[in-house]
């Protein structure tokens, strides 16, 4: 096998994206075979490479299989691997690894449910979340206020927050009476509550917030609130085309026990409307959709 440039490995190991890497390299922070590296560097399974002083377990193309899981996120968990606060994380119920570590595309915040993506390689992770990909991301929204076309025509022309202009792509009525209603958006971005956010700029507020869609991934109902789903490397292959990743030809061989093991795990999952610890005022039971959601905004725009 050919070596490879230390950066894309770096990234695909999940440590962080090729440029964040090209800056490491620059700040004389990786060594390989105890020397310094250099941008241009290439690496392969031999070498050993240090960050920080530390030798560090790397990813090489064709070694280890690409791996994508879909996770429906409770109320109440964090997006990050461990909370000073000491409260639940995405990753505590996550299926463990023996090789490499889970890495989640994107965030939600503590107050919002719904698809979050997780997957072993770094460079799809990191090519996925860049603002070049353009991918966008569904969500639907229980919002408490009146809401006119003027306002939808507001919301999709673009409304200029504290951090920049912002606007969903399509934003839609989707069902409810009375004063809370429901709403189905999408952005091409993730920026930190931006859906929350271009709703309270109009006066409107957002009692409820779930993400459906990430790109090509639709969050499926089979998947309940506080379990996850595996993708088959055919559903991989598919989200790796979004961003040009190479098809990838190692594929996951699971003996008869692991197998096995993988079931009972799946089958042992802990339906969670709200997470432990999380926030107990919120509802226990989840309320029953009375539409089957539907995809809003067309894939591809604005690319």
């Amino acid at each position: 096998m050919e070596n490879e440039k230390l950066q894309k490995v770096l990234a695909r190991s999940g440590f962080g994206s090729r440029r964040e890497m090209e800056r490491w390299i620059e700040e004389k922070r990786l060594t390989i075979n105890d020397s310094l590296a250099t941008l241009g560097d290439r690496v392969g399974p031999s070498d050993k490479v240090t960050l920080d002083g530390r030798k560090i377990d790397l990813i090489f193309s064709g070694h280890v299989p690409r791996r994508v899981l879909i996770y429906n996120k409770p109320l109440g968990e964090v997006c990050t691997r461990h909370d000073p606060e000491g409260r639940p994380t995405v990753f505590d119920s996550l299926p463990p690894l023996k090789q490499g570590r889970w890495i989640v595309v994107g965030r939600l915040d503590i107050n919002t449910t719904g698809l979050l993506i997780f997957t072993t390689d770094g460079e799809l992770a990191n090519l996925l979340m860049h603002p070049s990909a353009q991918i966008d991301r569904e969500y639907a929204a229980r919002v408490l206020g009146e809401v006119d076309d003027d306002m939808l025509g507001r919301l999709k022309q673009g409304v200029l927050l504290e951090d920049g202009m912002a606007k969903f792509t399509d934003v839609r009525f989707f069902d409810g009476e009375g004063a809370n209603k429901w709403f189905h958006c999408v952005l091409m971005e993730g920026r930190n509550r931006e859906v929350r956010r271009l709703w309270e700029s109009q006066g409107i507020q957002v009692n409820r917030l779930k993400r459906v869609r990430f790109g090509p991934v639709f969050l499926p109902s089979e998947v309940k609130v506080g379990t996850w789903r595996e993708l088959s490397q055919k559903e991989c292959n598919m989200l790796a085309a979004e961003v040009n990743l190479d098809v990838d030809r190692v594929k996951f061989v699971r003996t008869p026990a692991q197998k096995d093991e993988d079931v009972r795990r799946y089958k042992n999952q802990k339906v969670r409307q709200v997470a432990k610890g999380g926030d107990q005022n919120r509802p226990q039971k989840a309320e029953k959709p009375k539409k089957r959601p539907r995809s809003v905004g067309k894939r591809g725009a604005g690319r």
